[in-house]
C-alpha cells in the first residue's frame, strides 16, 4: 500500500509505539473523584512546565479554551483577541453559546498585534458598552502561518490588557512550537498570562488531550465548568499517559518540523505558479497562495496531490495550508515537492 504523506494538520499523527506501551502500563482510577494517578502526573507536570501552581486535563484544546473563557468573564463581556484567532474563528461559535460573551477583533500581521491598534480597540468604562474582561493571545498563531509571537511583543499586549483591567489567557495550542523556535522557554511564555491553555495532541503527537493551567483556586472553579460542559473523564489515565510521553518525548523534535517546513516551503518557492516567503516559516506551518500562472484552483490542485499520495486542503480558493509533524520525514518532503509541483499541470 503506497504511503500517504498527510500535511493537512499536526492533528494526524498516531501514537508511536513508545507512547502505544505507555498507555498500556498506564495505572488508572476514577478522575472525576481526582483519583486517577495517570491523570494527576500529568497534570503535575504540565503545570511545573508552564510555571503554574495546578493544571487541568481535557479532552480538547476547545474545550480548554472554552472553560478559560468562561471562568475569566460573564454573559455579555467582550473578549479581545487578533482577528484570526483560533478561539475567534474556529471553535464553532462556543464563546457565544458556552460564556454567553462576543468578540472584539483586532486585525494583527501574520496574527501578531501591534500595541497602539490594541490600545485603540480596548472601550472606555460606560454603561452602554460591553465590560471588556478578557485578552485572548495565540501563540504560536496557526493563521498567521505558524508564527511565534516574540517574547518582547507579548510583554507589551499583556502590560496594556493588564492596565485596562483584562484578565489574560493563552492559547498556547502550539507553544511548545514557539518556545523550541524562540528558544525561550514555556513557562516564560506563560508567565504573562492568568491561564494558559496546551493541546497535547497537536506537534506533540498524543491522540486526545489538551491541559489548561493556572493558580491552584482558579483551576479548581474551571474543573467545575470541565464538569458541566460534559468534559468530566473517568478512567482517563491512558489518554494521560499519551500526554505525559508526548512531555518527555516530542518537545525537542519539534525542531525537525520545523526543519521540514521550511525544506519544503524552499522547495514548493521554486515554482512561479506558487507564492509563499520562505524567510518567515518559523515552526510547523506554511501558507501558499497560488499565483495567476497556476491555471487551476486549489480544489483541484489538492484532489490531484491526493491521487498521487500527498493529502493538504485548501483553505481558501487560490490558498493551501501544509504542516510538518512527527509522522513524516524529510524524505517526505522531498517527495510532497515533487508531487505538489507536478500536479499544478
Amino acid at each position: 500500500m503506497k504511503k500517504m504523506i498527510d500535511l493537512r494538520s499536526d492533528t494526524v499523527t498516531r501514537p508511536t509505539p513508545g507512547m502505544l506501551a505507555a498507555m498500556m502500563a498506564a495505572a488508572v482510577g476514577d478522575d472525576v473523584y481526582g483519583e486517577d494517578p495517570t491523570v494527576n502526573a500529568l497534570e503535575a507536570k504540565a503545570a511545573a512546565l508552564l510555571g503554574k501552581e495546578a493544571a487541568l486535563f481535557v479532552p480538547s484544546g476547545t474545550m480548554g479554551n472554552q472553560i478559560a473563557i468562561a471562568f475569566h468573564t460573564r454573559p455579555g463581556d467582550e473578549v479581545v483577541c487578533e482577528a484570526m484567532s483560533h478561539t475567534y474563528n474556529f471553535e464553532s461559535g462556543a464563546g457565544a453559546r458556552l460564556a454567553s460573551v462576543q468578540f472584539r477583533p483586532v486585525q494583527g500581521q501574520r496574527g501578531v498585534l501591534d500595541p497602539a491598534a490594541f490600545k485603540a480597540a480596548l472601550w472606555p468604562k460606560a454603561l452602554w458598552l460591553p465590560r471588556q474582561s478578557l485578552y485572548v493571545l495565540e501563540n504560536t498563531h496557526n493563521f498567521g502561518g505558524g508564527a511565534v509571537v516574540p517574547l518582547t511583543r507579548v510583554r507589551e499586549l499583556t502590560a496594556i490588557a493588564r492596565e485596562h483591567g483584562l484578565r489574560r489567557h493563552l492559547d498556547g495550542a502550539r507553544l511548545f512550537n514557539a518556545a523550541v523556535a524562540s528558544g525561550v522557554s514555556a513557562a516564560e511564555y506563560a508567565s504573562h498570562f492568568d491561564t494558559v491553555n496546551i493541546c497535547l495532541s497537536k506537534g506533540l503527537g498524543a491522540p486526545v488531550g489538551s491541559v489548561v493551567a493556572g493558580r491552584t483556586e482558579d483551576v479548581a472553579e474551571m474543573r467545575r465548568l470541565r464538569k458541566m460542559f460534559g468534559g468530566g473523564m473517568r478512567q482517563a489515565g491512558y489518554l494521560a499517559a499519551a500526554g505525559i510521553y508526548a512531555l518527555d518525548h516530542h518537545i525537542e523534535r519539534l525542531a525537525e518540523d520545523h526543519r521540514n517546513a521550511r525544506r519544503l516551503a524552499e522547495l514548493l518557492a521554486a515554482s512561479p505558479a506558487l507564492s509563499l516567503d520562505v524567510s518567515v516559516v518559523e515552526t510547523n506551518i506554511f501558507f501558499v497562495d497560488m499565483t495567476p500562472s497556476a491555471k487551476i484552483p486549489a480544489a483541484e490542485w489538492t484532489r490531484k496531490c491526493r491521487e498521487r499520495g500527498l493529502v493538504i486542503d485548501p483553505v481558501g480558493e487560490r490558498r493551501v495550508r501544509f504542516v510538518t509533524h512527527l509522522d513524516v520525514n524529510a524524505e517526505d518532503m522531498e517527495t510532497a515537492a515533487r508531487i505538489a509541483l507536478e500536479s499544478l499541470g
